[in-house]
């Protein structure tokens, strides 16, 4: 890898068009007329130029060096070749990117153009996820999805061709009308077609999704009646573990599943809370080095982690540029963080380095935690390093809450929520 990890910057950016909204999604992404496309992407433009100028506003130094991107939606690979072409035109006119930078692009299979694939090919996109869901043509279908298992196969042929290799398919467990034979059907036609990463999701339930809204208000307009248990989903996670394991993709975060070499980049980023900059509709960033001026009398300036949201209005987006939710996070929410993100990852939790980061007084506390989780099955420990357990994995939700042992009623929990995970 050039140069190292330490100064470098991860770039997110957020690409909200879809041909149709899928029922269990809850992204900030909808139908918008192409006509559109242009514009958003001269907003982003905009974004990336002025971004050096709004860090220095809120007192960070944002990096210029810049060693993965990543294009998440919505469907980016809807943006014209041109929209393309302008949009890394404009990343590299501002950063230093890497030439071993990983550049990832979320793509719906069925609606990446030739002529995008060439762009896409040309500006060096080298790692490409294909929104799958399931290979079921059936269940792909009744969820909003519009290709077939038929076209998945050709996209995939067509972005080797164009060498692309590094690829992700992603597989939902929990889909309404799914059962045990058709989700080995599509665990199947994931390992056939040869992947080197995965990312399986268990179904989330929450207000902001068609699907998850009916399940909460026990609708059936999008078949919320037919949605497996939450125990047929724990076992269909349990058998995608097994089967992509004995396949060669071997687990090493929650939802993530790699061959030797292909874990993202990107994502780990997020996980190791190493910094990142989002620009578009509903992106966050996570930037570090304030201005002495933030910190108090027990915490240093240099201790400090910035995080920033934009708006999830796409008109208000559009309309110009807009003030980011902002938030300084001290070191003792950023220790919560340093659990509930370094948790998510198979490699678990160094005790030693978190003591070097936050201080043996800070760390003790959990201990009496951590020998709680343990007893109750969902932590292990080999007196180093702290990891879930398989039982830990189906309920992280709950294992995460145990380490936010909040102060005082002005620590906010939405301070330290875990940031949007692409695959």
């Amino acid at each position: 890898m050039t140069g190292t990890t330490e100064n470098a910057l991860g770039l997110y950016l957020s690409i909200p068009f879809c041909r149709s909204k899928c029922t269990y999604c809850n992204f900030a992404s909808g139908v918008y007329p192409a006509s559109q496309h242009a514009r958003y992407v001269d907003r982003l433009i905009e974004d990336l130029r002025s971004a050096a100028e709004w860090a220095a506003t809120a007192d960070v130094e944002l990096p210029r060096r810049v060693d993965t991107i990543y294009l998440g939606g919505g469907t980016p690979s809807l943006l014209a070749p041109d929209l393309v072409a302008r949009l890394f035109a404009a990343i590299h006119g501002v950063f230093m990117v890497d030439p071993d930078a990983e550049i990832t692009m979320e793509c719906a299979p069925g609606q990446l153009s030739d002529s995008t694939l060439d762009a896409m090919a040309a500006a060096g996109v080298n790692r490409v996820s294909l929104g799958v869901q399931s290979f079921v043509d059936r269940e792909a279908h009744e969820s909003g999805r519009l290709h077939d298992r038929a076209t998945v196969e050709q996209d995939l042929r067509r972005l080797r061709q164009a060498g692309i290799t590094n690829l992700n398919v992603d597989l939902i467990a929990g889909l309404a009308g799914q059962t045990f034979m058709s989700w080995e059907h599509s665990l199947s036609a994931l390992i056939d077609f040869g992947v080197p990463h995965a990312s399986i999701y268990m179904l989330e339930v929450d207000e902001d999704s068609r699907l998850g809204r009916e399940l909460l208000a026990g609708g059936a307009r999008y078949r919320a009646e037919l949605v497996p248990t939450d125990d047929a989903i724990a076992r269909m996670y349990d058998r995608a573990i097994e089967r992509l394991s004995d396949a060669g993709l071997d687990q090493y975060e929650i939802s993530n599943f790699s061959a030797p070499g292909f874990h993202s980049r990107h994502n780990v980023r997020y996980w190791q809370r190493r910094p990142y900059l989002g620009i578009g509709l509903d992106a966050s960033s996570a930037l570090r080095a304030p201005a002495p001026s933030i910190a108090t009398e027990t915490e240093s300036a240099s201790q400090l982690l910035l995080r920033a949201t934009t708006t999830d209005s796409f008109a208000a987006y559009l309309a110009g540029p807009q003030p980011a939710e902002t938030a300084w996070l001290s070191p003792a929410c950023q220790y919560e963080e340093a659990w509930f993100l370094g948790l998510r990852l198979n490699m678990g939790v160094s005790m030693a380095a978190l003591e070097d980061e936050f201080g043996r007084g800070m760390v003790e506390p959990a201990l009496k935690t951590v020998t709680r989780m343990i007893e109750a099955g969902l932590l292990s420990s080999d007196g180093e390093t702290v990891r879930l357990t398989a039982q830990g994995r189906l309920l992280s939700n709950e294992v995460f809450q145990e380490f936010l042992g909040l102060e005082s009623e002005e620590r906010s929990t939405a301070r330290c929520q875990i940031p949007y995970v692409n695959s």
